[in-house]
């Protein structure tokens, strides 16, 4: 695994931004966008489809690797580095009814991701007893599903700690709407590394490879 680097902020452009909104008690933003999922629903649905589940957090994590300012984090409350790649930890239910925390590693070949990913549902929801969290861990982003509802706005459950900057992303029921069928996709993400065109640029890139999974 490749460290992170580590940015110059002397010289980075969005120096002062950074500073202002770092200091805020409450620095994280959150948007709800619906996502065109027509297609990938009726591939979903065939038999031998793919995984609905496994190929909206495939094209997600594909979209947020290629958008820098997802993949930057703080470090020490004055530090920002950027990783390499960045992988995904997600919620994933059990038959008890409870849920456990899933990680997978992003690969850009959807066959091997679904592959391995795959494997670790199955590990996860047969698990018992602890969540099994890994607040060490910066390279992620954090996940959620909610397929019971169609929702317009989410807010998460938070430690007000400076030091998280960890972006995340909920999942919510498609509908139907004109013909298409739509999902509701909430991203949250800090300020002080994260501003309104890059996340604009995250659902350009999520809406294509929605579009191709």
């Amino acid at each position: 695994m490749t460290p992170p680097r580590e940015l110059d902020l002397s010289t980075w452009k969005r120096r002062a931004h950074f500073d202002f909104f770092r200091a805020y008690e409450l620095p994280f933003w959150n948007v709800t966008v619906d996502v065109d999922v027509t297609g990938l629903s009726a591939r979903a649905a065939a038999p031998g489809g793919p995984s609905f589940f496994l190929s909206t957090l495939h094209a997600a994590l594909a979209a947020a690797n290629g958008v820098e300012e997802l993949r930057q984090r703080l470090r020490g409350g004055d530090r920002v580095v950027v990783h390499e790649r960045i992988h995904g930890g997600s919620t994933v239910m059990r038959p008890d009814e409870t849920f456990a925390f899933a990680y997978f590693d992003f690969v850009p070949d959807y066959r091997r991701f679904a592959e391995r990913a795959s494997n670790v549902l199955g590990a996860v929801r047969s698990s018992t007893g602890p969540l099994e969290p890994r607040p060490e861990r910066d390279d992620l982003i954090h996940f959620s599903v909610l397929p019971w509802i169609t929702f317009s706005s989410f807010q998460h459950a938070r430690r007000l700690e400076r030091g998280d900057s960890v972006p995340k992303i909920v999942f919510g029921r498609h509908r139907e709407s004109g013909g298409r069928r739509l999902m509701p996709v909430s991203v949250e993400v800090h300020h002080a590394l994260v501003d309104g065109l890059h996340v604009g640029r995250f659902f350009e890139h999520l809406q294509a490879r929605l579009d191709q999974e």
